[in-house]
């Protein structure tokens, strides 16, 4: 795609991520764990009538689910801490429909507080998911007092439980017991998390992460974090979510019309732009809850590797959701392939042979008083940058022999946005060099499959970008 006809646009890069938007894409590949009463009836939506007595998981082990999640290569873990059906895993002052009336630990169990110990054990950060629509609640729909009811239980979760890494939110919304649909007063929402947990980032239904558009794992060719500010309005995302139990939905590709949201034409009309980084969520079986009917389909390690490549590796965030029995722990079918996902992103990218390698780009790299190493830190500290006015890049990488290459990855220095628009990747063969794929997106990080490529010459070709490239980490595996 060529932007010639379209007048390079400052206003582009003027979007830069919070350090709290720094720190969540920094991590990379979180978990979900979806737990709930419809994990007992079979459901993937309560309807808030369950009675509290079917809970009972009796060999629960939240460490398992740690330690399945950092085994995976995940750095955090967000717990469906309540679902639509109203039920509580903690034991709330402000419900009885909660793991204090269940037979759970005789009621006395509070598994937010369990899943929060295990994540610190096992050095993952915690999240909480708090489902904004309670279909057990009578003041849903009721306008300021359930607005009460959900800050109420806000406020017990983001004080009581330590540091919240993400406060996830969907846009789900339905009619309450009196016939009406709540008003969620985000704004209130929103100032309570900023003032009990600054460091969090609001995923979803907020304003520091959005939704890919899709539960099925797949990533838009072209990922732009810079968007149009109107897409952090969260009815928007509540039109794109789903809004009732339905199958389809979940297996459904992207909306072609949400294909691009961030291309240069798409946002030359857009008065203001915002960094609203995208996250990929999809679970490791065709439901978010767990179905012993659905053991023989949990997904497998190269379908889970192929949506880590292309979401991990497309500047999208990664959130695989793992379903806990009605045990309370995690089936042996997921931890299989869930462990081979992990030892397949150590191994992969444990060695950087760019280290083994020369560089030189053009412009020269020395001309700006920087060396080669620049490239090789994986960090934000250090980055080239071209001169102003130059926005094309060569990055030449010379081997002393012919290596067989798995993967390139690529970084933009984000913290001055992202810029790079378009890119090619070469290699040589016998003495000539050929193209070895294109792209336009590269993002905090983009992953390139070299399929075990035999070379002793790569050539990174940045060809258009919104003003001058910033590179921050080049990785050759």
């Amino acid at each position: 795609m060529s932007y010639s006809g379209i007048k390079e646009d400052k206003r582009l890069i003027k979007a830069v991520p919070s350090k709290r938007q720094l720190v969540y894409e920094s991590m990379e590949f979180f978990c979900f764990i979806h737990f709930t009463v419809n994990t007992f009836t079979g459901s993937e939506w309560g309807d808030g009538k369950e009675s509290e007595s079917i809970f009972n998981p009796t060999q629960l082990d939240a460490r398992q689910w740690a330690k399945t999640a950092a085994d995976a290569g995940m750095k955090g873990l967000i717990l469906t801490c309540k679902h639509h059906d109203g039920f509580c895993l903690w034991p709330s002052k402000y419900t009885e429909h909660s793991v204090k009336n269940s037979p759970y630990k005789d009621g006395k169990g509070d598994i937010v507080r369990e899943t929060a110990k295990a994540c610190k054990e096992f050095g993952l950060k915690f999240g909480v998911y708090l489902s904004p629509w309670d279909r057990n609640n009578g003041s849903y729909g009721k306008g300021v007092e359930y607005d009460d009811y959900y800050v109420n239980q806000l406020t017990e979760l983001l004080t009581e439980y330590g540091e919240i890494y993400t406060i996830w939110l969907d846009g789900a919304c339905g009619e309450g017991a009196n016939g009406k649909v709540q008003k969620y007063d985000w704004k209130r929402y929103y100032k309570v998390m900023r003032e009990l947990q600054p460091d969090a980032v609001i995923s979803i239904s907020g304003p520091d992460v959005r939704w890919c558009g899709n539960e099925a794992g797949e990533v838009r060719e072209s990922e732009w974090s810079v968007v149009a500010k109107d897409m952090t309005d969260p009815t928007i995302t509540a039109e794109l979510s789903q809004q009732e139990d339905n199958e389809e939905f979940r297996n459904r590709p992207l909306d072609e019309t949400q294909s691009d949201l961030g291309s240069r034409e798409r946002l030359v009309n857009e008065k203001e732009l915002v960094w609203y980084p995208a996250e990929t969520d999809v679970s490791v079986r065709p439901g978010w809850f767990y179905h012993e009917e659905e053991d023989d389909k949990v997904r497998s390690f190269e379908n889970l590797k192929d949506i880590y490549l292309k979401s991990v590796g497309g500047n999208t965030t990664l959130l695989l959701n793992m379903p806990p029995m009605k045990n309370g722990k995690i089936h042996e079918k997921d931890i299989a392939t869930l462990k081979k996902l992990g030892e397949f992103i150590r191994d992969s990218f444990k060695d950087n042979l760019i280290k083994e390698a020369v560089l030189t780009t053009k412009p020269s790299l020395d001309c700006r008083g920087s060396g080669p190493d620049v490239l090789c830190s994986d960090d934000y500290e250090t980055y080239f940058m071209n001169e102003e006015g130059e926005n094309k890049l060569s990055i030449n990488i010379n081997f002393r022999e012919r290596k067989k290459l798995n993967y390139l990855v690529l970084k933009e220095a984000i913290p001055f946005s992202q810029r790079v628009e378009k890119f090619k990747i070469y290699y040589e063969e016998n003495g000539n060099i050929k193209e070895y794929c294109k792209g336009t997106t590269i993002g905090y990080k983009r992953i390139i499959d070299l399929k075990g490529l035999c070379t002793d010459k790569l050539i990174i070709a940045i060809e258009d970008s919104r003003v001058a490239p910033v590179i921050s980490f080049v990785g050759v595996y």
